[in-house]
């Protein structure tokens, strides 16, 4: 067995793809993982708020090669240029059942349960040849696309219910942070009629995507990537800010008289925290783990990663330890978006593939 996937959630379907799209046998992939549908937690939590639509773009796919992206995918389903139109101009946003149908389009084309197993993965070990996970291989390459850690809930709001877990909403409803789920809820309840309460601690920022766009380019990356450590943990710190996109859309639902911001949650029936997951690798016990065992170095909550989001400690010109998903920020400032899974992915199989 040539490499291994830590996780089963959108980011490692994206990695086993583009290994694929590279020419990696399924058997020489091993796929380690909790869910044997990659799109069960995403679309559980996508469902849990309504969202309707994504806040990526045409490019925000699944698929390892970067056309055709979902803008042209749609307009010939629906035989319209209003897609391609929409995207050219940066507002084309598919809608979640596209994606999701996508997704699971790749998930079959990819043959993904050919190389899935399931099982929770608990410890990572460097050894002569790579890697043991759990006492298993070793794998000469790995990478760790373990998701988010669990979900934020305040403590002094232990009765409530999060965004992302399935729920209804009462006639007095309080929504705990400001970032996109919680703009998300502040609509759904307000249209299922209820009086809604924002209490947030600071003032979200308004942003198309999750970062702002430059972060994405050649340039923007190579200015982040040279920065010093401080300063590049400062910028990911700001990215953190809650944020939700600009548009009539979202504004004019909130001029309801039913909606307000508070500091406090009073008199509230129903308490909602959109706060989104726990952050610092320190939340992920794998993770923890491997950082102890190995001394690897970390800035903040952040494991300190090449800009290719392989450990550079454990890497070398026979073996690979990368990070995807929202744990890879070090190397990808938006490294918890579809992007960041390619990002990471495309870096994992030019190492996977030089090696063969």
């Amino acid at each position: 067995m040539r490499c291994a996937i830590v996780g089963s959630g959108l980011a490692a379907l994206a990695a086993y793809a583009t290994l694929r799209h590279g020419g990696v046998a399924p058997e020489e992939i091993v796929v380690f993982g909790t869910h044997e549908d990659p799109l069960e937690v995403w679309r559980t939590r996508a469902s849990s708020i309504r969202q309707q639509r994504m806040r990526s773009e045409s490019d925000g796919h699944l698929a390892p090669a970067a056309f055709p992206g979902l803008a042209v995918r749609e307009a010939v389903r629906r035989a319209s240029p209003a897609p391609l139109l929409q995207s050219v101009a940066n507002r084309y946003h598919p809608s979640v059942g596209d994606f999701l149908a996508h997704g699971e389009a790749v998930r079959v084309r990819s043959g993904w349960e050919r190389s899935f197993v399931p099982r929770h993965i608990t410890r990572v070990r460097a050894v002569d040849g790579g890697f043991e996970l759990d006492g298993e291989g070793p794998f000469p390459h790995v990478l760790l696309a373990t998701g988010h850690p669990a979900l934020a809930k305040p403590a002094e709001f232990p009765n409530a219910v999060h965004a992302y877990e399935p729920h209804e909403y009462a006639s007095k409803v309080a929504i705990v942070g400001a970032g996109m789920a919680a703009a998300t809820e502040w609509i759904n309840a307000l249209d299922a009629g209820a009086e809604v309460i924002s209490v947030r601690r600071r003032e979200p920022v308004r942003r198309p995507l999750n970062v702002p766009r430059p972060l994405f380019s050649k340039r923007g990356l190579a200015s982040f990537h040279s920065s010093p450590p401080e300063r590049r943990a400062a910028t990911l710190r700001a990215l953190s800010t809650p944020s939700y996109p600009p548009g009539r859309a979202w504004d004019e639902p909130l001029r309801s008289e039913r909606f307000r911001v508070d500091t406090s949650a009073h008199g509230a029936e129903q308490v909602i925290v959109a706060t989104g997951f726990k952050q610092g690798f320190w939340h992920d016990p794998l993770l923890a783990d491997l950082v102890a065992e190995h001394d690897l170095p970390a800035h903040g909550r952040w494991i300190v990663l090449a800009q290719d989001s392989t450990v550079p400690s454990l890497t070398d010109d026979t073996r690979t330890l990368s990070l995807a998903g929202v744990q890879a920020q070090w190397a990808f400032p938006a490294a918890d978006t579809i992007a960041g899974a390619k990002y990471a992915a495309r870096a994992f199989r030019r190492r996977v593939c030089r090696t063969r």
